[in-house]
């Protein structure tokens, strides 16, 4: 009984191998991963553990009952006291296991019909046993990842158990069946349970070890990601296509990594550079093809058809860079010969080139978005002079009946102030030393209407007039103040304009004495346009283009007393720290 054992436990070698070879196959792979497999998977699944039982019948050892012998070999046709015995169990019983009931039925019906055509008188019962493995085992179904080891070994055992006493039950005469029982049934009960567990244990450590590989690329590809989108999110050009690429011939290890665009060789890195240069044409037919049909291909040393005979590139992989579903370049690996490009090298490429695209993506939004808020930064700015020119025109009209001379010389300076007014719907930055110009001829015409009234002081830091700030910002805070703070003040209207210098920052200050704003309006103030104040819209706008230029740490900071009066102060970051938002 222990040698039988020990003979079938070295036939398993034979199991191992087939079982290694079948983890290999795409389909089976498939079916690990999967709940319900599709009809064509369960066809073939079925074909291929049937198959898998019959090797299992003849890799077995012929016995008889009347000799008490074993035959190392299996005969084609069995006499009528001969039996077999196999480990055709284990194919069946994973079938049932991996596949479920339809698969684990099937693969039975093959197995067991095949041992039914041998003969013998354990031919029906044996036939019969293999059905029922592969019934029993499909009680069992659920995703390779999730069965174990121990329910392998018992299903395996059980299943070869079950086939004992179908024998004892079926089997004619009973004596023989007994005597072969008594031989082989505790040797093929443990056989088989270690085949199914063993089985399963090879299924399971390649499952693991692609399942490693896989989180091994995908690691790399996060990491090249990451290293990549610092330079493509600025476009596709010389400077970003050569940091890509060394990026991924240090990650990757070809011979060679290259970016094209459509017509140039944006970079090479790797072997060949002395003939394969950057911001040199296009040199071969095959990379014209990917970009003219979007599709990667391989090439081999007859394809590539470098100019350079001694080239030590046999082999490529060119994919394609796409923007908005246009090939707009390439992305090549080089390699000595072709077999080097295996599967997983193709995987992985064929991921680079789709993520480098979408990197490549990310940067045409990003310069649409910065486009777009350039664009709106100029709408904002566009939207202030029209507004202080209807409230300047107001004064100069009341001043024309009264003081005509004075009323031309406000012209003048509102002549002067249109001029830097248009001047600031163009340019995004201005220094200090011009806004301030530009709020003082704002308030030469608004003393005009305040007479003796109004009184402007100014604690200015002459070190930072040099400091640049968006244009059109101080000139509405001041109007602000005036406008709204001094509207029902008859006399002593007082205003105090602060630039000054704290820390790495600017802090510049507008406060009046005005009759304040309450703190239900003085919360909203800046942050939505106020149709019911002359000068919302125009804080809005300054509050809006502050922080779209520096983040919210420039936003307008409103502190009110009703009144009292009213303190507006924003903050800028200084020249040497400044950072302006791309």
């Amino acid at each position: 009984m222990l040698d039988l054992l020990l003979v079938m436990l070295e036939r398993l070698g034979i199991i191992v191998t087939i079982a290694f070879i079948l983890t290999r196959f795409r389909f089976f792979q498939d079916m690990v991963y999967q709940d319900k497999l599709r009809r064509k998977q369960q066809y073939i699944a079925i074909l291929f553990f049937g198959f898998f039982g019959i090797i299992g019948t003849y890799s077995g050892l012929t016995f008889s009952t009347d000799t008490l012998h074993f035959d190392r070999g299996t005969a084609v046709q069995l006499n009528s006291d001969e039996a077999i015995a196999n480990s055709r169990v284990i194919g069946v019983v994973l079938a049932g296991l991996l596949g479920g009931y339809k698969v684990g039925i099937g693969a039975g019906l093959i197995a067991g019909i095949h041992r039914f055509t041998l003969g013998g008188f354990t031919a029906v019962a044996c036939g019969l046993a293999a059905i029922i493995a592969g019934i029993l085992a499909a009680t069992f179904h659920k995703k390779n990842k999730h069965a174990n080891l121990r329910v392998a070994f018992f299903i395996g055992a059980m299943a070869e158990t079950v086939q004992m006493a179908i024998i004892l039950l079926v089997s004619k005469p009973f004596e023989k069946a007994w005597e072969l029982v008594e031989v082989i049934g505790i040797p093929m009960i443990l056989a088989n349970g270690i085949g199914s567990a063993l089985f399963l244990l090879i299924i399971k450590n390649v499952v693991n070890e692609e399942e490693k590989a896989g989180a091994i690329q995908a690691q790399k590809t996060l990491r090249i990601a990451n290293q990549t989108l610092a330079y493509l999110r600025k476009g596709l050009n010389t400077f970003s296509a050569h940091a890509a690429c060394n990026i991924l011939y240090k990650e990757v290890k070809p011979s060679a990594v290259a970016i094209t665009n459509q017509t140039t060789i944006l970079a090479h890195v790797g072997l060949a550079s002395d003939h394969h240069r950057a911001n040199s044409p296009l040199q071969t037919t095959i990379t014209r093809d990917v970009i003219r049909n979007g599709e990667l291909v391989i090439a081999n040393d007859e394809t590539i058809h470098c100019v350079n005979e001694d080239c030590l590139l046999g082999a490529a992989v060119i994919a394609p860079l796409k923007h908005r579903g246009k090939t707009i370049g390439t992305l090549k690996f080089y390699f000595r010969s072709e077999k080097e490009i295996t599967n997983v090298i193709l995987e992985l490429i064929s991921g680079l080139s789709v993520l480098l695209s979408n990197q490549l993506e990310i940067a045409e939004a990003d310069k649409a978005y910065q486009l777009a808020k350039e664009a709106e930064i100029k709408a904002l700015q566009a939207q202030i002079s029209p507004h202080f020119l209807f409230n300047s025109l107001n004064v100069i009209v009341s001043l024309i009946r009264i003081d005509p001379m004075r009323a031309r010389k406000l012209l003048v300076s509102l002549s002067h102030f249109l001029r830097q007014n248009l001047a600031g719907t163009t340019d995004q930055k201005t220094p200090l030393k011009q806004e301030l110009k530009h709020v003082k001829a704002y308030l030469t015409i608004e003393e005009a209407r305040f007479v003796d009234r109004l009184k402007v002081e100014y604690d200015i830091d002459e070190n930072i007039l040099e400091e640049l700030i968006p244009p059109l910002t101080l000139q509405p805070i001041v109007e602000n103040s005036i406008k709204h703070g001094f509207k029902d003040k008859s006399e002593n209207c007082h205003v105090l304009i602060s630039l000054k210098k704290d820390g790495t920052d600017i802090m510049v200050k507008v406060e009046d004495n005005g009759d304040g704003i309450s703190p239900e309006r003085a919360k909203d103030l800046g942050k939505a346009p106020m149709k019911s104040m002359s000068t919302g819209l125009g804080l809005y706008n300054v509050n809006r283009r502050l922080v779209m230029m520096y983040g919210e740490k420039a936003a307008l900071h409103i502190n009110s007393d009703q009144g009292k009066g009213t303190l507006i102060a924003f903050r800028i970051p200084h020249m040497e720290e400044k950072e302006w938002t791309d």
